[in-house]
């Protein structure tokens, strides 16, 4: 049984990035130095369920605990950002499930946007443009005032996500089979990007996870373009133009309407396809003009482990 550790020893801190694909997860020590680094499942509750939430962030934090040889009584501080988490209750839930098992840590669960917007601006204004499993964006100003777009789930929300454009895609190549829609490449390769021999069976994938098959299928889609299959380069297009429409919606609530906007994006499908790179590029000039990208300095989990420390050390500068 491992030595008790009291809460002024706790001298490590944990930083986690979870969204509806994959949780990346940090370990850092007191003067924010990262130790270890680990991946599990996704881990965004809305999106998968609290069960399978708990499995991820468990597998991902034991493992950097093992890398360094400590337990959770060595843990001070932790700061989460999770998609699902802008729902209180969501949060509150998460919260409770680190406290029960860090006990000497001081917790903090927030969304992926604040992290990333952390990674980006630290505590400058500026404004995030989140496109991975789902999307949305989130600007703050130089009074701390904060406006958030999108974000809100597959169902009715997260246009220009990797889980859209894999919907419309499939969508694509439904129509293009029954000559209901122009002729696309997709409907030759959707069936074996997916393993599968016909529409049943992935309707089965579909119906049984549809985050595993809809986001996927962006790397098709995106590969589908680059080739100049017009159907994929529409389906890009629409997307840009959705993300452009997020940003505008944001910087617009901010009153950003005669200044420069600093955008920064995030997620993981930017970076992933020269056409899509390109079309929200253009989609982002003709919505705001006056749009200056930003490079992002750090990871949005090492923004999460810099908030932890920031978190454990404020608590014991209280006591």
């Amino acid at each position: 049984m491992p030595t008790k550790i009291s809460a002024a020893d706790a001298s490590y801190f944990l930083g986690f990035d979870g969204g509806g694909t994959k949780t990346d997860c940090v370990l850092a020590d007191r003067e924010g130095r990262v130790v270890a680094r680990a991946s599990a499942g996704p881990s965004n509750p809305v999106r998968t369920g609290y069960t399978r939430a708990w499995f991820s962030l468990s597998d991902a934090a034991d493992s950097v605990l093992k890398q360094e040889k400590i337990h959770a009584g060595h843990i001070g501080g932790i700061c989460a950002g999770l998609g699902g988490a802008g729902r209180s209750g969501v949060a509150r839930r998460v919260t409770t499930f680190f406290e029960r098992g860090y006990t000497n840590a001081r917790v903090r669960v927030t969304t992926d946007l604040e992290i990333a917007f952390e990674a980006a601006f630290g505590s400058a204004e500026g404004l995030v443009l989140l496109a991975g499993t789902g999307s949305a964006a989130f600007g703050r100003d130089g009074s701390g005032r904060t406006v958030r777009a999108g974000g809100r789930g597959p169902w009715f929300s997260d246009e220009g996500s990797a889980f859209d454009i894999g919907r419309r895609a499939v969508q694509a190549a439904a129509l293009a089979e029954e000559h209901r829609g122009p002729q696309t490449s997709l409907s030759g390769r959707i069936f074996a990007f997916h393993q599968c021999r016909n529409w049943d069976q992935l309707g089965e994938q579909i119906a049984k996870n549809p985050d595993a098959v809809f986001p996927k299928t962006f790397a098709l889609v995106a590969t589908l373009a680059e080739e100049g299959d017009a159907v994929a380069r529409q389906v890009l297009t629409e997307a840009a133009r959705s993300l452009a429409r997020l940003v505008a919606s944001v910087a617009s609530e901010l009153g950003w309407r005669e200044q420069d906007v600093p955008v920064a994006r995030v997620g993981g499908i930017n970076g992933r396809s020269k056409y899509f790179d390109a079309a929200v590029d253009a989609e982002l000039k003709k919505s705001v003009p006056r749009v200056v990208g930003v490079a992002v300095g750090m990871t949005p989990v090492d923004a999460a482990v810099r908030m932890a420390v920031r978190l454990g050390s404020a608590e014991g500068n209280a006591a």
